[in-house]
């Protein structure tokens, strides 16, 4: 089911947000440092946004019933999860990197060899059972999308937001941008 609104989406940051995912860092201390990392970068507000929501889908596995152990799987398709959820709510700025966060990582792999060694140990693992690299044909596809780009700086800061006790904005300090964004009912 879509998300209502930006306090129901923000509801399940504050309940299942300090819940791991097979790293060092709860989901909303990912979710903070990721957003923290983009505005610190000068992103724009979507791109921010997709920051902060990137991992929506892990958290709505949690609602739904994950893992019992509190963890959420490195699984295949929690970006999709998360666009459909938001997509009514908001629009393709912010979910269009959100679909493609995870096929970011397989293409850096694919362009820039060096990059795989930066992982962590939880992203190498996630990375092997979505495929590995892209070959020539998925790296050429990727490139097509339009909000690939995007994508690419979001896996960045997505590598970069799993710091242990690092100090960052609270949750309510991106309401009033994610209120912005809300798409008009039509």
């Amino acid at each position: 089911m879509p998300a209502a609104s930006i306090d129901e989406v923000l509801d399940l940051y504050r309940r299942w947000g300090p819940e791991r995912y097979d790293e060092e860092v709860s989901q909303l201390d990912h979710a903070l440092q990721t957003a923290a990392l983009a505005r610190a970068d000068g992103a724009s507000e979507a791109l921010v946004a997709a920051a902060l929501l990137h991992d929506v889908g892990h958290l709505l596995e949690l609602r739904d019933g994950g893992r019992a152990d509190g963890q959420v799987a490195a699984d295949l398709g929690h970006e999709g999860r998360g666009t459909r959820y938001l997509g009514a709510l908001l629009g393709p700025a912010v979910t269009g990197p959100i679909a493609l966060h995870v096929a970011a990582k397989r293409y850096r792999c694919a362009v820039d060899p060096a990059y795989r060694a930066t992982l962590s140990a939880g992203s190498e693992r996630s990375l092997v059972r979505q495929g590995g690299p892209m070959g020539p044909d998925e790296v050429a596809r990727f490139e097509a999308h339009p909000a690939h780009a995007d994508a690419v700086a979001l896996r960045g800061w997505d590598d970069g937001g799993k710091e242990l006790d690092l100090e960052v904005e609270p949750l309510e300090a991106y309401e009033p941008l994610l209120q912005r964004l809300v798409r008009p009912v039509t």
